[in-house]
């Protein structure tokens, strides 16, 4: 099982570092992989004046799957914009067809503290949100700067969405819906939006082929409300780019912290990127402080997604679960009477509860 791992930038070698030195614990107790590293996201831009380089591509295409850290940092934001660390990841995204954004949003017993919730509003909070990830706002064309009429600057995005690109993600929200409670909720701006009113029409059309799913609808302001009134109404959420982009950030904070999210962008054949979903934090990097469990949890979703290999995927899990149970906690989940750690120490404690 060959994967591409490319670390980025800001904290991303350091937490990509800890889920790599799990996965070598896994291949010294009969794992098969095949690791490869290669810059990207502004590294790649230091290196090659591209955030994707070609041969960072290339080496993508060729690997079963690619475990990414994190890429941004300050000193790219002058860049001109096709140049920036962000565009790596777009473009790797386009590249590889990776259309499905799975973003599970877990709380562990150990963290209801740690969430900013009440514990009877979050407790046993399990949603899995569905982003699709090659459409929308952030590649609709046209788009672009102009200066108007009367020399005032303007900006302007195009939000796109075909009937199959909608269809597809509705599919992988219905087949994940089956395997655990069977509701699904479709979040879409139906009241002012074409895209959205296609979307909506498009996902109840395809609802009708799974009578044995509980389908709903909810504007994305109001599903940004229900999240933090009433979280655990929702078992799957699947929505398009931008809203998909958002509510998952704001589930993050349901769980303790964002450090905690894992993610796996797939395209049609199950090939995954997989990587955190939080950002570079370039405040913190090099100070060993970051949490490397989301990026972890990634390595276990790519296990169990790409590789079909459930028993690996469980045991890191069960490991992560065990870490928290120890008590062991990094600078964003710490509470009072914990073990506060730091990122190498905690990829260790991974590595020991295996």
């Amino acid at each position: 099982m060959k994967i591409a791992v490319l670390a980025g930038d800001g904290i991303g070698p350091e937490i990509v570092g800890q889920a790599v030195k799990v996965l070598k614990a896994l291949a010294r107790d009969g794992l098969r992989i095949e690791l490869e590293e290669a810059p990207f996201g502004g590294a790649g831009y230091d290196a090659h004046g591209d955030p994707l380089p070609a041969a960072t591509l290339k080496l993508a295409r060729e690997a079963d799957a690619v475990l990414c850290g994190a890429v941004g940092g300050p000193k790219y934001d002058a860049l001109p914009r096709q140049q920036r660390p962000e565009q790596g990841i777009l473009r790797i995204r386009k590249a590889l067809g990776l259309f499905a954004n799975l973003r599970p949003a877990l709380l562990y017993p150990e963290l209801v503290g740690a969430s900013t919730l009440k514990p009877e509003v979050v407790s046993g909070l399990d949603i899995m949100i569905i982003r699709e990830l090659t459409g929308d706002i952030y590649f609709g064309e046209p788009r672009g700067r102009r200066t108007n009429a009367a020399g005032e600057r303007e900006g302007f995005d195009t939000m796109h969405y075909s009937e199959p690109e909608i269809r597809r993600i509705a599919e992988i929200g219905f087949a994940a819906a089956l395997k655990r409670s069977r509701k699904l909720c479709s979040v879409d701006k139906e009241n002012v939006l074409e895209t959205s009113r296609l979307w909506r029409e498009v996902v109840t059309d395809l609802g009708k082929k799974y009578p044995q799913v509980e389908l709903s609808h909810m504007y994305v302001d109001n599903a940004a409300m229900q999240l933090v009134r009433s979280p655990r109404q929702f078992d799957v959420i699947v929505t398009g780019n931008m809203f998909g982009d958002i509510l998952s950030d704001a589930a993050s904070m349901l769980t303790g912290s964002i450090g905690m999210l894992p993610s796996a962008s797939l395209d049609a054949n199950g090939k995954g990127l997989y990587e955190p979903i939080h950002g570079s934090a370039p405040d913190i990097a090099g100070k060993n402080l970051a949490n490397p469990l989301a990026t972890i949890l990634s390595s276990a979703m790519m296990l169990r997604y790409t590789f079909n290999q459930e028993q690996w995927a469980r045991r890191i899990e069960a490991a992560v679960k065990k870490v928290l149970a120890r008590g062991y906690r990094t600078a964003d989940i710490f509470e009072a009477g914990a073990q506060k750690v730091g990122t190498a120490e905690m990829g260790d404690a991974v590595v020991a509860a295996l």
